[in-house]
């Protein structure tokens, strides 16, 4: 009989859906991680929340293991990787708590317009104070959803309900798209200076930590209120702070927090602030769905059926030939999204060489999930990238040849005005970018990167490179590149952390620079 590993509360009823289906189900609770490399010998499945993390080490005592499963929509406590490797399928529950989030973002927009937890507070406290709690109507308000992913579309369709107007930023969205949503589509500055909320939905990544800061908060509508259920370090919590203090902001209400948990912030001190120990996904709904959905996951990876929400692939279901370019393929996608800062509906993908035809179609996923991952705060995997795509107006186009003038293999992804080109190299197969918006380079994929493109005449290098370096950043690799057309060049940089925006601003001022974007791979 499979034995499925159960290391964490599960909802009763994905427990009885497993043994119903005749698995063995060892529900062991509270294991240390010595205890728990004992528990998973033998196990064809485990079953994790977020407190049990699934190393490479775990992977490896657990011989016999089909497929990992986590009850919720976090990955950050598997080794994904490791797993793909030894051919371990891992499963989540990516629509278990949407709901849930887009209620919770709801419930904080109506205790924020009518103050209730703090009218709450004052009447068990013996205080009688109507005039003091003077709320606003939703009605006839302007709410600006940032981020029209799963749980931004929900809010915006129970804000019409409460007949709100909707604008929305979302450079990755069609207008089309918002338009049948009943929003409409605006730059972050415009939503900031029209909207009486916003409501944030976004994933955090390089680009849109600390979006909301001070020099935004300034350019926001007076009295403006601000909603964030997605993810702390989003909304810069000082600047919030200050901005509130000043009165030009009117209040806040926080479900998330740059670091959690925390009982310290500076916003805890404020009247007009409602606040939540991050409870989005804290429902009897949402963690039943979340236990249901896992235990279906299970079930159809133990018979060897499809499973809708596997986020990566059996390592043996992949050639050896492909195998190593899918790493490269994910940066490929992710480079070329910090790179096309909106919304494009067409994505080209080429492979040459001994690439093509050897079954592509895991790379361009793979594109996808890379592409996709940094624009959404929906969880994006192998299975569910094509319909993530299509959903946002994304035609994906492929194109193979096994003829390479310069490298024996080589993936050109190309979408809006963009493009960026890369291969493995050496005895090493290690990943390299080789163009960039036609530019050739030659650079390893980093973690902060930044492009410049800018006026090819002595001196160039020299003005990045004090930017860069006054500002403490210290840069590992550099590639530049002529245009053979035009009087232009590219540098790609390799950095060791983000460039802050000071000096981005500093740089992008610079005589000479003719535009610059900060990639995260």
């Amino acid at each position: 009989m499979n034995r499925v590993l159960v290391a964490e509360k599960l909802a009763q009823a994905g427990l009885d859906q497993m043994t119903a289906a005749g698995l063995d189900v060892d529900v062991q609770l509270g294991l240390s991680p010595d205890q728990l490399l004992d528990a998973v010998v033998g196990a064809k499945a485990l079953i994790i929340r977020s407190a049990t993390t699934v190393t490479a080490e775990v992977l490896a005592a657990g011989t016999d293991l089909v497929v990992v499963g986590r009850a919720g929509i976090g990955l950050d406590n598997v080794d994904v990787a490791a797993a793909t490797e030894r051919g371990v399928m891992v499963v989540n529950a990516p629509q278990s708590n949407i709901l849930s989030a887009a209620e919770q973002a709801m419930a904080l927009l109506l205790a924020q317009a009518r103050n209730i937890p703090q009218a709450h507070a004052a009447l068990v406290a013996g205080k009688w104070e109507r005039s003091k709690w003077e709320g606003v109507e939703l009605h006839g308000k302007t709410l600006g959803v940032i981020g029209l992913g799963r749980v931004g579309a929900l809010v915006a369709q129970r804000a019409l309900a409460f007949g709100m107007r909707l604008v929305a930023y979302d450079p990755f969205v069609s207008a089309d798209r918002a338009r049948h949503m009943g929003v409409e589509l605006m730059d972050l500055e415009q939503v900031m200076a029209e909207s009486d909320f916003i409501t944030i939905h976004l994933p955090k990544n390089a680009e849109t930590t600390g979006l909301i800061g001070a020099e935004m908060l300034a350019r926001a509508k007076p009295g403006l209120r601000v909603i964030n259920t997605a993810r702390g370090g989003i909304v810069d919590e000082s600047a919030l702070a200050d901005a509130i203090r000043s009165g030009h902001i009117q209040g806040a209400g926080l479900d998330v927090f740059a670091k959690e948990p925390t009982t310290e912030s500076p916003l805890f001190e404020l009247s007009s602030v409602v606040v939540a120990p991050h409870l989005g996904a804290s429902t009897v709904e949402a963690q039943d769905k979340a236990g249901v959905t896992i235990a279906e996951m299970v079930i159809l990876a133990l018979k060897g059926d499809f499973v809708p929400f596997a986020v990566n692939v059996a390592a043996n279901d992949v050639s050896e030939t492909v195998r190593p370019f899918m790493g490269l393929a994910e940066q490929l996608g992710r480079f070329l999204a910090d790179l096309n800062e909106g919304h494009a509906e067409v994505l080209e993908i080429e492979y040459q060489g001994g690439l093509a035809g050897s079954g592509t179609g895991i790379l361009t996923l793979s594109v996808l999930k890379g592409l996709l991952g940094a624009t959404t705060d929906e969880p994006v995997s192998y299975v569910n990238a094509p319909q993530l795509a299509a959903a946002r107006g994304l035609e994906v186009r492929e194109t193979s040849t096994i003829t390479a003038h310069d490298y024996v293999n080589l993936i050109t992804v190309r979408c809006g005005d963009h493009s960026v080109a890369g291969t493995l190299t050496g005895t090493r197969t290690e990943p390299h970018f080789v163009m960039v918006d036609g530019y050739s380079v030659e650079v390893p994929p980093a973690p902060h990167m930044i492009v410049v493109r800018n006026d090819d005449r002595p001196g160039m290098i020299g003005t990045v490179g004090t930017v860069v370096g006054t500002a403490g950043v210290s840069i590992s690799s550099m590639a530049v590149g002529p245009s053979p057309t035009t009087s232009t060049a590219l540098m790609v940089l390799s950095v060791d952390q983000r460039l802050g925006d000071d000096a981005l601003a500093r740089l992008r001022a610079s005589d000479g620079i003719i535009g610059v974007h900060l990639v995260e791979v």
